[in-house]
């Protein structure tokens, strides 16, 4: 069985990869050299493939890469690219909370994309996880290196909401199920197995690097504009727009009206300390060379 994976050098992507054999798995990226939005390039990409495993997203905006263009057009793309080249399936791996009209972009534009996948005539699966952690995330990484930078850790809202983080490797066993036939048209959440506030996450991680830190709660809209300073300074923001919105909704509840995950797909692996070492990236802190003027 040959595979495309788009997004594949991304945190996701690069994890999924792993699970074929590199001789039958595509790798998909514009670090590659291939837009999400390059229809040809893409069929060219994808022949001889027999899945498509549409992993390419952003979690903020910059320049022309918006999230019309990359969620919306770019998997419009994909779809045309892999008609065209005879590919038989599709699996996108959306968001748990992605919807339509609900005001934000994130949200609303990986909903688009998985409409499109829905209604392409290709055979599909959706799935919609929750906070993937895995050594490359945006989660432990981010974490550890915050409170090895500073002792002090805001919650989103002053009434925060829980998370159910998931290892990359559980959910890695989802996406090599539906690629491996299973799952067909199927829309799934796919979330953690332990729900946690996201302070006990902080707190975990914390005590596994060594560090104590002070978790206290600001409002959202304070967020908000700290998340619009750190995506307008750093390469890799500390927390982006959207992300502030998933964290204020909580990441822990699938919506109605999905497919079940099968029993034995069903993510069993808790936010351990030994799963927290695991995703641990080498030891630093933010600083100078994660601004975008360091590249000047």
């Amino acid at each position: 069985m040959r595979v495309a994976i788009t997004g594949g050098t991304g945190f996701v992507g690069t994890h999924i990869a792993e699970r074929f054999d590199p001789a039958e798995a595509v790798v998909v990226s514009r670090r590659m050299g291939i837009s999400t939005d390059d229809v040809d390039g893409l069929a060219g990409a994808f022949a001889g493939c027999d899945v498509v495993v549409h992993c390419a997203g952003i979690n903020r905006e910059i320049g022309e890469q918006t999230f019309q263009r990359v969620h919306v057009e770019g998997t419009a793309a994909v779809i045309e690219a892999a008609r065209s080249a005879s590919v038989g399936k599709v699996v996108m791996v959306s968001f748990v909370n992605a919807r339509g009209h609900c005001g934000s972009g994130y949200h609303e534009s990986k909903f688009a994309a998985e409409e499109l996948v829905r209604s392409s005539g290709l055979d599909f699966t959706v799935l919609k996880p929750g906070m993937i952690y895995g050594r490359g995330d945006h989660l432990v990484d981010h974490l550890s290196r915050t409170v090895r930078t500073i002792p002090l850790f805001p919650t989103v809202g002053l009434r925060p909401k829980p998370i159910r983080p998931i290892p990359v490797s559980d959910f890695a066993d989802v996406v090599e199920a539906a690629v491996r036939g299973r799952l067909s048209r199927e829309t799934i959440a796919v979330l953690g197995a332990e729900q946690l506030a996201l302070a006990e996450a902080v707190r975990r991680v914390a005590r596994v690097v060594g560090r104590r830190v002070l978790v206290f709660r600001l409002p959202v809209w304070l967020h908000r504009v700290f998340a619009q300073l750190f995506e307008w300074t750093m390469r890799v923001p500390l927390l982006a727009k959207a992300q502030v919105r998933m964290l204020a909704e909580g990441v822990f509840e699938a919506p109605a009206g999905l497919d079940p995950l099968p029993d034995d797909l069903v993510p069993r692996t808790r936010f351990t300390d030994d799963e927290i070492r695991r995703a641990l990236p080498e030891e630093g802190r933010f600083g100078w060379r994660d601004l975008r003027v360091s590249r000047l």
